[in-house]
């Protein structure tokens, strides 16, 4: 092959590369802008809440069998940011929160959220 096309080659790669990279940090959390209209959810258990918890967060526990009537209560005028310990929770949560109606924004586990949100963890 000649030196030229190997040249392309090799650009071409590096430009889908970095297409690829650019779409992998765009899903990535950033930085969360918390509001005065922003509700911040912890969906783990009261046990693991009361171990450390965001400022400000309320408890709404996605294990429970109470988690659907809980978030059915809640305000569909406020923002929501939710968290749990690794991230899978949050997930469900969030999907089950968006199938509700909410406007809702995944912070995944509890340190990236202290992170994206400036929160911090108070005990």
């Amino acid at each position: 092959m000649p030196r030229r096309s190997l040249r392309a080659v090799a650009l071409g790669a590096a430009l889908a590369l970095s297409v690829v990279m650019s779409g992998c940090a765009a899903t990535a959390p950033g930085s969360i802008v918390i509001g005065d209209d922003t509700v911040v959810v912890d969906v783990r258990t009261p046990a693991e809440y009361a171990g450390g918890h965001l400022d400000g967060a309320i408890n709404i526990d996605f294990q429970s069998p109470q988690f659907d009537a809980a978030i059915a209560e809640l305000d569909p005028d406020d923002e929501y940011v939710v968290y749990c310990q690794t991230g899978n929770r949050s997930a469900q949560a969030v999907a089950a929160m968006e199938d509700a109606g909410l406007d809702v924004q995944d912070a995944g586990g509890i340190s990236e959220a202290e992170r994206a949100t400036g929160l911090a963890i108070v005990r």
